[in-house]
């Protein structure tokens, strides 16, 4: 090989040897200036939107359905203060679904969109009102889009169980897609957590029949207990009637007491006379 070509090779390779150097410095403060700007972010957040505080606000942990890559969601349990109040215990857990993911991979809403209203109608459909961000901000796609709305519906129906249907409204205004690809001009339904039983004692749907988790634990089905049986009628039976045709007697089965004869009453002597 000429020297000529050894000294090129040998340039090629610190070249690159300088070129990875500074690509990780240059990765190290991209992260350090995304840090920056969520820290800026939520300061500015807290400032314009305070977070929501009732007098009636308890210390519980709520649910809040955060993106866990792949376009699916997962809960992550969160202390938050949340009113007894099913309104405002909304727009708590829909606050902090926008202000405070885990990070910039698990949000799900854009960090500008606002709560401009919610209100629950008395059949308990819920209106939430959003701003405009939620709709231009939100990545173009049915995936995307269904991960948003699928984000705020799993949210609320874990948290806020009175609710049983969702209508989404940008700006006070119904409209007929999220970002191109979402049908919002219908209802999503809020469905909470199943119990296993309800309060009349019937099996909730989802919950496994008590003679079927027997089965599966190999133990025999419990069977129910049979009805006692009713006393013999002492009514008596209603004599036959004329011109019927007589049937023969039938034979008493095996072990039966026979029947006997009922003798007729023997009618009084008359008195003599004096």
């Amino acid at each position: 090989m000429a020297r000529k070509w050894k000294v090129v090779i040998g340039i090629l390779v610190v070249a690159v040897a300088i070129g990875l150097l500074n690509f990780r410095n240059l990765w190290q403060r991209i992260q350090r200036l995304s840090q920056s700007q969520n820290a800026e972010e939520q300061a500015r957040r807290e400032v314009l939107a305070p977070p929501i505080t009732t007098p009636t606000d308890v210390m519980v942990n709520a649910k809040l359905f955060w993106s866990a890559g792949q376009d699916t969601l997962a809960p992550v349990e969160t202390p938050l203060p949340l009113s007894a109040d099913p309104v405002q215990r909304s727009k708590q857990v829909l606050h902090a679904l926008i202000a405070s993911p885990p990070g910039a991979a698990q949000r799900t809403l854009p960090a500008d969109v606002e709560i401009l209203g919610f209100y629950i109608l008395p059949d308990g459909t819920a209106v939430a009102d959003f701003s405009d961000a939620l709709a231009s901000e939100t990545p173009s796609g049915i995936l995307s889009e269904q991960q948003t709305i699928n984000s705020i519906v799993q949210t609320l129906e874990n948290n806020v169980p009175t609710l049983h249907r969702l209508k989404i409204l940008i700006h006070g205004q119904e409209v007929e897609t999220l970002a191109g690809h979402l049908d919002l001009t219908g209802f999503f339904d809020l469905t909470p957590p199943a119990q296993n039983q309800d309060s009349s004692g019937s099996t909730a749907p989802g919950a496994t029949p008590p003679n079927a988790a027997a089965s599966a634990a190999g133990n025999p089905p419990v069977m129910p207990a049979p009805a006692p049986l009713s006393p013999p009628s002492s009514a008596t039976p209603a004599p036959a009637t004329p011109g019927a045709s007589s049937a023969s007697p039938q034979t008493p089965p095996a072990g039966a007491p026979s029947a006997r004869p009922v003798p007729a009453p023997i009618p009084p002597k008359p008195s003599p006379k004096q």
